[in-house]
């Protein structure tokens, strides 16, 4: 890329970071900078792609890992996101964020369509549904079917809250229209923009109808939706619906380590990404390390090394064992907790050319093995238990690329893989509940994938997590969503109350409606 190209690129990733506003309306009334005047569709593309990567490597550091227990801030009282101290102005944020990206694909959607560019029409589909279905995931009702429709002539300014099973059928729509536009294999005309498929059709469909696999799985307790036949029509219609079929396919945007196509936390060191405040967590260890009735480790789980880092610091750790820190835990018991606790892997997770992953093939596997075990999809068991053991290699291999650039490298082989699924931290045949095997090693496979673990966790209840003696924030309740912003609230009253009496309730313990509470009612 020649210096010029890098500095417009400069310049519009500049103008998509700081166009937050305050709410929806903002939002939908004033579209930030890159969609004003005769902009191409291909001009809004690579910001919305790199910078989103951005965002979802920032998200699954901030909010997933402290909420879903992979960390844990103790550095202080400043972050205490573990403890479930998330206020109006973090709501805010959320909510900010994802409609951001909302609006600015569905904004490059029209331009598509304005301009002829069926490639663009498919991939900002595909993109909306990535990034809507989060704030629907986080919020529970929001607005789709009016969102973003300000700038027409027939839109409005205070959109409608739909249901959120109406807004899980309206991203089916436009998974499906998606697809078949990707099935005409229409020309990217500037590969070079894409870091993520160079312009693929192929495997930008492929990525379509897995998002699509993800999001009939997150909706697969409510019997209406009928999820069951959907997947079934995916998985027997492959040539219609290609989904991922090794780590090739993964939606991953690779970052070259140069301005402004640097990863999310290339400018962080070590205390600032990990050791100074952000640790692993006792649940992570328990679930990724074995030890004997001594306490000594006697296997540990090859991705390990690769995510983290043993404390380096021979006065608190003195064994150089694997010991984390106790999520939740409270303010007068954290110094104890935390002594010799283990970081984030600084050298592989924020390396300037350090990948941002929105889906992978592991997670696909992992919902077949689920689909296959519920009867679902043909094979019962055996099915099952190959696409459970695919995923974990899946996974295991995924991070083992990115063992290499470990302080001290880290190579896995296929012994250490066969050695994990042999051992009772992910034996299939060892596992007297298989939902729980599954359900706890996609946690781990989602490590590093947005907020994926939170909401999969919310509608399965696995792994099973302690609750620590400090979550008094929201009263010992690991947040079932986030509430609604004050600004939302006074700026779009009529429709954000209505979607409150729906949904019966405005706080961190409203369940939503695809979520295991909500289903058993409890």
């Amino acid at each position: 890329m020649n210096k010029l190209k890098i500095i417009i690129a400069t310049i519009v990733f500049a103008l998509v970071n700081h166009a937050c506003t305050s709410d929806f309306e903002d939002i939908n009334t004033n579209p930030n900078t890159t969609n004003v005047g005769d902009i191409q569709a291909t001009g809004m593309f690579e910001p919305l792609l790199y910078n989103g990567a951005k965002f979802w490597q920032n998200y699954t550091w901030y909010w997933n890992n402290e909420l879903i227990q992979f960390t844990a801030f103790t550095g202080g009282t400043t972050r205490q996101e573990h403890r479930y101290f998330i206020s109006d102005a973090n709501w805010q944020n959320v909510w900010n964020a994802y409609a951001r990206y909302g609006n600015n694909v569905t904004h490059m959607y029209d331009l598509s369509v304005e301009q002829g560019d069926k490639s663009l029409e498919a991939i900002a589909l595909t993109l909306k549904v990535l990034y809507m279905s989060n704030l629907t995931d986080m919020f529970g009702d929001v607005p789709y079917s009016e969102a973003f429709t300000a700038r027409k002539v027939d839109g409005t300014t205070k959109p409608v809250f739909d249901t959120q099973q109406e807004v899980y059928e309206q991203m089916f729509e436009d998974l499906k229209a998606a697809n078949a536009i990707y099935a005409e294999n229409p020309v990217f005309i500037k590969p070079s923009l894409d870091g993520m498929y160079n312009g693929a059709m192929e495997q930008w469909q492929k990525f379509n109808n897995s998002l699509y696999l993800r999001l009939l799985m997150r909706v697969s307790g409510r019997a209406e939706m009928d999820v069951a036949t959907k997947i079934s029509e995916v998985l027997n219609n492959s040539t219609t619906y290609p989904i991922f079929e090794s780590n090739a396919d993964n939606a991953t945007v690779v970052f070259s380590g140069i301005d402004p196509y640097r990863s999310q936390f290339s400018d962080y060191n070590e205390g600032s990404f990990t050791s100074s405040g952000r640790k692993l967590t006792e649940q992570l260890i328990k679930m990724t390390v074995m030890t004997d009735i001594n306490g000594n480790e006697t296997f540990v789980d090859p991705r390990l090394p690769i995510i983290g880092k043993k404390n380096p610091n021979v006065s608190v750790n003195p064994d150089n064992v694997w010991k984390g820190t106790i999520s939740g835990v409270s303010e007068q018991d954290q110094s104890d907790a935390d002594r010799g606790s283990a970081w984030l892997n600084t050298a592989v997770l924020a390396r300037a050319e350090a990948p941002g992953t929105f889906m992978d093939y592991a997670e696909v596997q992992f919902i077949l093995a689920e689909a296959a075990l519920k009867g679902w999809i043909p094979g019962g068991e055996a099915a099952a238990k190959t696409y459970y053991e695919t995923a974990v290699t899946a996974s295991v291999e995924k991070w083992a690329e990115r063992g290499q650039f470990s302080e001290v490298p880290v190579v896995v082989s296929n012994e250490d893989i066969n050695n994990l699924l042999a051992s009772e931290l992910a034996s299939w045949d060892l596992a007297t509940n298989k939902y729980e095997l599954i359900g706890n090693q996609k946690y781990l496979a989602l490590f590093w994938v947005g907020m994926e673990a939170y909401h999969e966790y919310r509608r399965t209840g696995y792994p099973e997590l302690t609750i620590g003696n400090g979550t008094v924030f929201n009263d010992y309740v690991l947040p079932t969503r986030f509430a609604y912003p004050t600004t939302t609230l006074a700026t779009n009253a009529v429709n954000s109350e209505a979607a409150i009496t729906h949904m019966g309730g405005n706080t961190m313990k409203t369940p939503i409606w695809w979520s295991k509470q909500a289903i058993e009612g409890n």
